[in-house]
């Protein structure tokens, strides 16, 4: 049930659908409008049912004022349509219905008769889905014309770097804690505070205590991230969570990490597998002058990795090495975690055991795989069109309401 509520929840961000104004009115009960939008009622009753279907489909906002203000979008969203003179597709809200559905791996029936289970009123589906279905057709009749995605755009949109990171986005926080041989023990006891953590305050202030990585002076704070960039290891358990709660204690090469979920959100289409190149050079020993040295060196004078061997010179061999083109699922977790929040050509200290070790990202691309092409040109440009219309959308929700007349009774 969890994971299937969670597909549902991030297929409703990507698809924006709202809830539409029509409710069972053969309830008892609260049915007359306790709030107007542009004439438009909004009752009691579509206010409680609205809180639960977005607590069944686990969105963290779905409190009675939260029912109260996506009603009110509903209704702006419904009232844009009528101006246009807008009139619902039978068809295309059938399919709407049957594809949110499928996402959670269920029909519309057996998604029709989840709800039913718990309460909430098959038209709130229905108008769910049929409020979306209008809206994008108003966003497409006021904005399609002018839109104009260019061959140049297509081009960018299809380089490989571009293609990295589509899909869900996490917002998270991360804590590293040191596990040198013989206090493995401590760094679990640490790390089990971290776990237990309730809120983003109370994980930063152990993150500052306990971690080591280059973020426990801001709490532990990363910014949105793509799932994809994650190692695969992690993403199950970070998508797992509720916004507010930490994964178990993780144990790398050296180390136990924790993350926090802070938020979620969505992207485009996933992308496909990845094959990243990246370099590794071993400092020397955590705190020593010639770690500290070689850091400095490296920011200074590196900027692709081929600049790392002349950072490198005098050092033994081994203690520089090339990765190039592993699978992103062969990357060891710490590296990868690391590799992650890089760019090509950017670098961060990883803390392995008693010593430093410098990792450089040279490239990242999409892995070559037979069962999952790269998109042609027209899905790319389709891509990039949907993109702009869903900015104009934002923007001309928020002027809806900005206009509205919105009144509480």
């Amino acid at each position: 049930m969890t994971m299937m509520t969670r597909l549902l929840t991030l297929l409703a961000l990507v698809l924006t659908l709202p809830l539409a104004p029509r409710v069972a009115m053969a309830q008892a009960g609260n049915y007359a409008p306790v709030i107007t939008v542009n004439g438009l009622g909004i009752t009691d009753y579509e206010i409680s049912q609205r809180e639960k279907f977005l607590k069944l489909l686990g969105t963290p906002q779905s409190t009675r004022e939260d029912a109260e203000k996506a009603l009110i979008e509903d209704r702006l969203r419904t009232w844009a349509g009528k101006q246009l003179g807008m009139k619902m597709n039978e068809e295309a809200l059938t399919r709407g219905m049957s594809e949110f559905a499928s996402r959670g791996n269920l029909s519309t029936e057996q998604f029709i008769t989840l709800l039913g289970q718990n309460g909430i009123d098959p038209n709130t589906f229905r108008d769910f889905v049929a409020a979306g279905v209008i809206w994008r057709e108003v966003v497409r009749a006021r904005f399609a014309p002018l839109i104009n995605v260019t061959s140049a755009d297509v081009d960018r949109a299809m380089m490989p770097e571009s293609q990295t990171g589509k899909g869900v986005k996490v917002l998270i926080s991360e804590a590293i804690v040191p596990a040198p041989a013989g206090q493995e023990a401590a760094a679990l006891a640490q790390a089990r505070q971290l776990s237990a953590a309730k809120g983003e305050g109370a994980f930063a202030a152990l993150a500052r205590k306990y971690s080591a990585a280059p973020t426990r002076d801001r709490g532990g704070r990363l910014e949105w991230m793509p799932i994809d960039k994650l190692p695969a290891q992690l993403r199950g358990p970070i998508l797992a969570l509720k916004p507010g709660t930490a994964t178990g204690p993780i144990q790398l090469n050296g180390a136990v990490a924790v993350f926090m979920l802070r938020a979620i959100g969505d992207g485009d289409a996933p992308s496909a597998p990845q094959d990243l190149s990246y370099m590794t050079l071993n400092l020397g020993a955590t705190g020593s002058a010639q770690a500290a040295k070689l850091a400095a060196q490296a920011a200074a004078d590196a900027r692709v990795c081929n600049q790392l061997y002349t950072v490198a010179k005098g050092l033994p061999e081994s203690a520089i090495t090339l990765h190039e083109k592993v699978a992103q699922s062969a990357v060891p977790t710490d590296e990868a975690l690391v590799l992650a929040q890089l760019d090509p050509g950017e670098t961060q200290i990883l803390r392995r055991g008693g010593s430093d070790v410098l990792v450089m990202l040279c490239s990242r691309e999409v892995a070559d795989t037979k069962d999952q092409p790269a998109p042609d040109r027209k899905t790319v440009r389709s891509s990039l069109e949907d993109q702009a219309l869903g900015a104009y959308a934002t923007g001309y929700l928020a002027d809806l309401e900005a206009e509205a007349v919105i009144v509480r009774k």
